[in-house]
C-alpha cells in the first residue's frame, strides 16, 4: 500500500490521504482548509487525478474532512462516496451552503477587482457541483465489514464525534500477510450529551490518528456547564445579550439540549435563544431524523414540545431577521455560525456587539490558528471584522469542556485499546498538540510514531 498525505497532517484542517493499494485508488477524507494563512492551499496541485479514483471515505461531516466532495466531482470524480447514512444526510445542506458561501465572496471578489481593473475570480465549486456529488453517495452501516475491491476490506466504526462520524478500518493483502490500517476520523469524547461513545478498534498494525487536543485535557463536562450558567447569568445582571459561535453540526445541538435542561431544572429562568443559522435549523431536523444515533434522554428533547419550562427557541431564517436581532440589547442568547467567526452571521453580531461590555461572547468550540475567533480567544484588544476594526469590550469566556473532540485522556484511552504496537501517524494536530502526544505515546507505550507533513508518502 502507498499512502500520501495530501493534507491535514501538517495542520488542523484540510484532511486528505491518498491511497493506492491492489490496483485500487481511493481517498480518505476530502477535507477543505480553513483559517486564516488557508487561502489559495484548496488550489494546490494534488498527487493524484480524480478521474481516476474509485472510492472517498468520508469519516465524517465536518467541512474540512469533507468540503472538497464538489471540487472532485467537478474534476471527474464519478466514483463512490463511502458513509454513514446520518453523515450523507447532513452533507446534503452542509455542502450546498459551502457553495452558496462560495458563490458569494466570488462574486463580491469580482466586483472589487473589476472596479480596480483586476481580473474575476471563481468560486471553488458551485451548487451545480454539489448536485453532481450527491448521487455518488453510498451509504454503508457501522460494525459490518464489507469488501472494497481484490484483497480489500472495510469496516465503519462509530467514533463518536457528531452524528454519523465514524472511524475507518482497512484490511489489505497485498503481499503474504494481510495488514490493517485505521484512519481514526475525528475521536469524540465519552459522555457527550447526545451522541453515543467511541467504539475504538481492536488491533491494527498501522494508525492514522488525529491529535487535535494531544497535549490537553477537557474540563469535565458538568463544570463546563456551571461555567456556562454563570457566564449567562453575570451577563443578564450587566444587562447585555450571550453571543455564541458555534458549528452547525454538532456544537449547536449540544448546546441547545444543554440550555434547556438548566431552564427545566430550575437553574435558569426562561429566556429566548435565537438560532441565527438556517443551516444549523436544517442540520437540526436531520438530528430529529436519525435517532439511533443518540440515547432515549436526547430522543425526548428533541421530540417533546416547548413548554414553560423550556427555552424560548426561535429560528432565524432571513438576514432581514439577523439584522433585526441587533436591536436586542439583553437577556437573549443568540447561537450563530460559524463556529470560529471565520464566516457566516456570527460576523455581523460581533460588529455591532463586541464593543458593548455588558455583553459576553462564549466560545464553545475549537478555534484554529488564524482565525478571527482564535485571535478573540487570544486577547486581542481590537479585531477586523468585515473590515472595520472593532473594540473587544465584551466578556470573552472559553468553555472547553462543550468539544466534540476527546481530550488527551480520551485519545490515549482509544489507541491504548489496540493489541499489539502498531506505527502510529500523527496527523490533524497543530505543532504543539502533535508531538506532545507523540512523545506521549511512544514514551508511555512504546509505539513507534512519525508525525508525517503534507505530501510526504509513505510504503506500508
Amino acid at each position: 500500500m502507498k499512502l500520501t498525505f495530501v493534507g491535514g497532517a501538517s495542520t488542523v484542517t484540510g484532511s486528505c490521504y491518498y491511497i493506492e493499494v491492489n490496483k485500487l485508488k481511493f481517498l480518505v477524507e476530502c477535507g477543505m482548509h480553513q483559517g486564516n494563512g488557508s487561502e489559495g492551499l484548496d488550489h494546490r496541485p494534488v498527487p493524484f487525478k480524480p478521474e481516476e479514483l474509485d472510492f472517498i471515505f468520508v469519516t465524517h461531516a465536518h467541512i474540512d474532512h469533507s468540503g472538497l466532495l464538489p471540487k472532485a466531482a467537478k474534476e471527474g470524480f464519478k466514483g463512490k462516496v463511502i458513509s454513514t447514512k446520518a453523515t450523507k444526510d447532513l452533507l446534503e445542506p452542509m455542502l450546498r451552503d459551502s457553495a452558496s458561501i462560495q458563490e458569494s465572496d466570488t462574486e463580491w471578489l469580482t466586483r472589487k477587482a473589476m472596479r480596480t481593473g483586476g481580473v474575476p475570480t471563481a468560486p471553488l465549486y458551485t451548487t451545480e457541483d454539489v448536485e453532481a456529488v450527491l448521487p455518488l453517495f453510498d451509504v454503508h452501516e457501522y460494525n459490518t465489514i464489507y469488501r472494497l475491491g481484490p484483497g480489500v476490506r472495510f469496516r465503519l466504526l462509530d467514533a463518536g464525534h457528531i452524528l454519523g462520524s465514524a472511524s475507518l478500518e482497512l484490511w489489505y493483502q497485498d503481499s503474504a500477510n494481510e495488514k490493517k490500517i485505521v484512519f481514526s476520523g475525528d475521536i469524540g469524547k465519552k459522555g457527550s450529551p447526545i451522541i453515543k461513545d467511541p467504539s475504538a478498534p481492536e488491533a491494527a498494525d498501522f494508525v492514522v490518528m488525529e491529535s487535535t487536543y494531544g497535549n490537553r485535557s477537557h474540563k469535565p463536562l458538568q463544570e463546563s456547564i456551571n461555567e456556562l450558567a454563570s457566564a449567562i447569568k453575570a451577563t443578564f445582571k450587566r444587562g447585555g445579550n450571550v453571543y455564541i459561535p458555534s458549528f452547525a453540526v454538532g456544537r449547536t445541538q449540544d448546546i441547545l439540549y444543554i440550555l434547556n435542561n438548566l431552564v427545566r431544572e430550575g437553574r435558569l429562568f426562561r429566556f429566548d435563544v435565537w438560532l441565527d443559522s438556517p443551516l444549523a435549523e436544517e442540520v437540526t431536523k436531520v438530528y430529529v431524523a436519525h435517532p439511533e444515533c443518540f440515547d432515549e434522554e436526547a430522543r425526548r428533547f428533541f421530540t417533546t414540545r416547548q413548554t414553560d419550562s423550556s427555552i424560548r427557541l426561535h429560528f432565524v431564517r432571513t438576514p432581514e431577521e439577523s439584522m433585526k436581532l441587533n436591536r436586542l440589547k439583553s437577556g437573549n442568547i443568540i447561537i450563530a455560525g460559524s463556529g470560529m467567526c471565520e464566516g457566516g452571521r456570527i460576523k455581523h453580531h460581533l460588529k455591532h456587539n463586541l464593543w458593548r461590555a455588558e455583553c459576553s461572547v462564549i466560545f464553545v468550540g475549537y478555534q484554529a490558528a488564524g482565525t478571527l475567533g482564535r485571535k478573540i480567544v487570544d486577547g486581542a484588544k481590537i479585531v477586523k471584522v468585515l473590515g472595520e476594526d472593532i473594540l473587544v469590550r465584551a466578556s470573552i469566556h472559553t468553555v472547553n469542556g462543550f468539544s466534540a473532540h476527546a481530550g488527551q485522556e480520551g485519545l490515549l484511552e482509544w489507541v491504548s485499546s489496540l493489541e499489539g504496537t502498531p506505527t502510529i501517524f500523527i496527523v490533524h494536530g497543530e505543532d504543539e498538540a502533535a508531538e506532545s502526544f507523540g512523545k506521549l505515546l511512544s514514551g508511555k507505550y512504546g509505539y513507534i510514531t512519525h508525525r508525517p507533513v503534507d505530501g510526504e508518502t509513505v510504503e506500508i
